[in-house]
């Protein structure tokens, strides 16, 4: 299910993947039953190629990983959290435009990651 530049994470890799991560994380929490997920992960495949190096892209199944998706209250999916420095530097929920998702990650990234698509 995920793309190129986009990988899997699981509820036992998470803290050394996420959190312990020097490079900032986007965690896309999804499930193969949810449709705005689906709708959502060519977005998200599309943003790891163009912030690759800038950003770690990676999903994590909601049906497969408990423990996560309850630690960091994930009600509704799909859900976007960015990770900065092993916290939460800001989280987007529901299928939303790219554009949405590029300026959450400008304002966490800082202006220079900004990139033209």
């Amino acid at each position: 299910m995920a793309g190129q530049f986009v990988t899997e994470v699981n509820d036992a890799d998470f803290e050394k993947q996420v959190l312990q991560s020097d490079t900032p994380v986007l965690v896309d929490f999804w499930a193969a039953w949810c449709g705005p997920c689906r709708a959502l992960a060519p977005v998200v495949d599309q943003v790891a190629s163009e912030y690759q190096g800038k950003l770690k892209v990676m999903k994590m199944d909601v049906d497969k990983n408990n423990a996560t998706p309850g630690r960091y209250g994930i009600r509704g999916i799909p859900a976007l959290l960015i990770f900065k420095g092993g916290k939460v530097a800001d989280q987007i929920v529901g299928f939303v435009p790219k554009e949405q998702i590029d300026q959450t990650l400008a304002r966490v990234l800082g202006a220079g990651a900004v990139v033209n698509a």
